[in-house]
């Protein structure tokens, strides 16, 4: 069921039949329920849901009331299918006063907010934007009756599902929910579960007739042919409107790019661009001001341009999906279509079995030859409509007037001139063979052998291996300066010390003549030419480490392999004569008792087993000392010992230990300090540093504390004069007053006040 209003603006813009997919969700019974709608591409899927919404929106009304909250949201992937749904509601629902905005990223947010702020009837967005708006209050869905997911699965495939979540569960739960998607896979089947209401499902795909009118041609080329083979495909078919698909960016930019430079009206699109300059790209296209578009997969869902009539796959596509939605932006609403795959020889395979997993049948073809070009030009200018147009007065005197000036055959040169000179010149594209037709390799013909070299004669040069001579470098010294060409030069044979070189007989007088009596060549290389052929030795091993995984066997040569039945007989491991026999006189312990019988002692374990007595240090036992070798004890100090200093140098005979009486304390007298008259200064006592620098104190305690007497805080030094100083403890040397302050401001007037204050330079 349609709605009247809506009646009205598919007549004028004349429809006079639906499509299989309008029809199906127009159906009276599916009015109030929830949709998951699966249609090929082309086939009107925006204008089926502008039709499935129209009575949820309008009810029995033929025109909208006030505009305040979105009664409808409309949810698209990509920026251009936003502003291309917005398009087609607008012209759909003219009749009814819609007010119909969009909400996409890459505009003015706050164009946007004051929009939704006087009202919108139905607002088209793509899901990041959409989602800024709810996050900051300016999208109000509380009143929204409809939601449409247009591609939901290439949301779904941008990562956009949690976006589509988050604008799902701000919408009221009684909505209608209609889900649009070229393919249903799981995630699609997911979401619909969780946010629809017992949906229909309705699919109007039918795998026999995808893309029928589109004839999809596989064009062979060879390996540096395929930006001439885009250009003659361009220019042969001549078509109106035209994409490009590449898949980088940088691609994108450099086709687009090398069209131009070849006359092509061409521009680029890309996600790298801005929207304006994306707007403004498909704008010319459809003014036709450009006829060529090279874009990325952004434009491979939702772009509709009426006369696009050439898709060329420049780069193959990633997955079947890839080619599909990009082959359907040519063949839509009953519209002819070609969509062609540049195939170098690297991608033959790959393009066939994306071909055979899309279930399309392609035709193999070569791509247009410059001829074929030039041909196909002269046919388009022979049946060119304006021959059999009538002229108007001013065409048939202005015709009259050159019939009498110039004769019929200039004319026609003039006017073949003129068409040629507004069109690019073809390229040149070379001999491809076709790859099915290439046999497998076990039909192949075998390599050709090549013929024999000759009749020749050989030459010697004074350098070989030990010169580290090398035929990568000899060769070039012979072409450069022995007049010699490659053609001319057969084997090159390096010696120990000398280098063979085999030279046709016919180049050898021209060879002489161009070295002169010197007979040398660059590098101090000196040439003589041999009678016959030389005697080629194989080079010895070079010295060094021998190569990984190899034996050095020197002299002995290879090693002699012997099969297996002259190695002897094969004997188990248990019957080798080398291996470890069980010793004779092995004897198991025979008081050995099981873990599980033990007990401790106090619960009676080991009992019969007598404890090992404990003794003191007066009665542990003297120590053998004849089973520990030389080892002689230590004499005590009544005996002479101890007599040694720790580095190993006797003592003094007078030196006295402090049980000796040799040493006493302070507390014994033995003592003074300086303040009790012992200490005099440093000439006078062992233990001042020299110069005095320990300050007179023993060992080079710090001043003011002795031994004996409690510590003392030291008293700070006086420092120094220094001029550098600016602190208030400066004073001059000669001590004159200084001309500061004790502040460290100059005397006299006073400075300036504040943090950006310049200082004062008294003059």
């Amino acid at each position: 069921m349609i709605h009247p209003s809506l009646s009205l603006a598919l007549a004028e813009k004349g429809y006079e039949t639906l499509t299989p997919v309008q029809e199906a969700v127009s159906a009276p019974e599916l009015a109030t329920r929830d949709l998951l709608v699966s249609a090929q591409t082309g086939s009107g899927k925006t204008v089926g849901f502008g039709i499935a919404i129209a009575t949820t929106l309008l009810g029995e009304e033929e025109v909208f009331g006030p505009a305040t909250t979105p009664l409808a949201l409309i949810v698209a992937p990509t920026r251009e299918l936003a502003f291309q749904v917005m398009r087609e509601m607008r012209w759909l629902y003219g009749k009814t006063e819609a007010w119909i905005h969009s909400c996409v990223g890459g505009m003015d947010f706050r164009d946007e907010k004051r929009t939704l702020e006087r009202g919108a009837h139905i607002v088209v967005g793509t899901p990041g934007r959409l989602v800024d708006h709810l996050n900051r209050g300016t999208l109000d869905l509380s009143q929204t009756r409809a939601v449409v997911l247009d591609e939901a699965d290439e949301m779904l495939d941008l990562g956009f599902r949690e976006d589509l979540e988050t604008i799902l569960a701000a919408a009221p739960e009684d909505r209608r929910t209609l889900l649009f998607s070229a393919t249903v896979p799981a995630a699609i089947a997911k979401l619909a579960e969780t946010f629809q209401r017992d949906a229909q499902r309705i699919s109007t795909i039918n795998k026999a007739e995808q893309h029928a009118d589109i004839t999809y041609q596989a064009v062979q080329v060879g390996p540096a042919d395929g930006e001439n083979a885009i250009f003659n495909l361009l220019r042969f078919h001549d078509a109106q409107n035209a994409i490009v698909f590449a898949n980088t960016r940088a691609q994108v930019a450099h086709l687009a790019a090398r069209l131009h430079n070849r006359g092509m009206p061409v521009v680029a699109l890309s996600g790298e661009l801005t929207q304006k300059e994306r707007s403004n790209a498909l704008q010319s296209m459809r003014d036709g001001r450009a006829r060529v578009c090279v874009a990325t997969d952004v434009a491979a869902r939702g772009i509709d341009l009426p006369k696009l009539d050439l898709v060329i796959h420049a780069d193959i596509p990633t997955n079947t999906e890839g080619l599909l939605h990009r082959s359907g932006r040519t063949g839509r609403a009953g519209r002819k279509g070609i969509s062609a795959l540049i195939v170098p020889p690297r991608n033959h395979k790959k393009a066939h079995r994306l071909l055979g997993w899309a279930k399309v049948q392609a035709e193999w073809i070569h791509a247009p030859t410059a001829d074929e070009v030039r041909a196909k030009d002269e046919e388009k200018l022979l049946t060119d409509p304006l021959w059999s147009e009538e002229p108007s007065e001013s065409e048939a005197a202005l015709a009259a007037r050159l019939t009498e000036a110039f004769e019929p055959q200039a004319l026609a040169l003039a006017v073949a001139r003129m068409f040629h000179a507004g069109l690019a010149a073809p390229e040149d594209i070379g001999p491809v063979t076709d790859m099915r037709d290439r046999p497998e390799r076990s039909d192949r013909k075998p390599k050709e052998e090549r013929a024999p070299f000759g009749p020749s004669r050989w030459i010697e040069l004074n350098k070989g291996q030990n010169d580290r001579a090398e035929a990568r470098w000899i060769l070039p010294v012979l072409l450069n300066s022995g007049g010699l060409e490659k053609s001319d030069i057969g084997a090159i044979r390096v010696q120990e010390d000398c280098t063979y070189v085999e030279v046709t007989e016919g180049s050898i007088d021209g060879f002489v003549a161009a070295l002169g009596d010197a007979m040398a060549l660059e590098n101090d290389l000196k040439v003589s030419v041999l009678d016959e052929a030389p005697e080629i030795k194989p080079l010895p091993r070079r010295d060094g480490p021998p190569r990984k995984g190899r034996e050095d066997r020197g002299d002995r040569g290879p090693r002699e392999y012997k099969p297996r039945e002259d190695r002897g007989d094969y004997k188990p491991r248990e019957d080798r004569a080398y291996d470890r026999k069980p010793r004779d006189d092995y004897k198991p312990r025979d008081d050995y008792k099981p873990r599980d019988s033990y007990k401790p002692r106090e619960e009676g374990g080991d009992e019969d087993k007598p404890r090992k007595p404990r003794h003191t240090k007066a009665e542990r036992p003297e120590r053998d000392h004849a089973v520990h070798g030389d080892f002689k004890p230590r004499k005590p100090r009544e005996e002479g010992g101890y007599k040694k200093d720790f580095g190993g140098k006797p003592k003094s005979a007078d030196y006295k230990g402090k049980s000796e009486g040799g040493y006493k304390g302070k507390s014994e007298g033995g003592y003074k300090g300086k303040s009790e008259g012992g200490y005099k200064g440093k000439s006078d006592k062992p233990f001042g540093k020299p110069g005095g620098k320990s300050g007179g104190k023993p060992f080079g305690k710090p001043a003011g504390k002795s031994f004996g007497d409690e510590a003392k805080p030291a008293r700070p030094a006086k420092p120094k004069p220094d001029a550098r100083d600016t602190s208030k403890r400066f004073e001059r040397p000669d001590g004159k007053p200084s001309a500061r302050k004790p502040g460290g401001k100059p005397a006299g007037k006073p400075g300036p006040r504040g943090p950006n204050a310049r200082p004062t330079r008294k003059s």
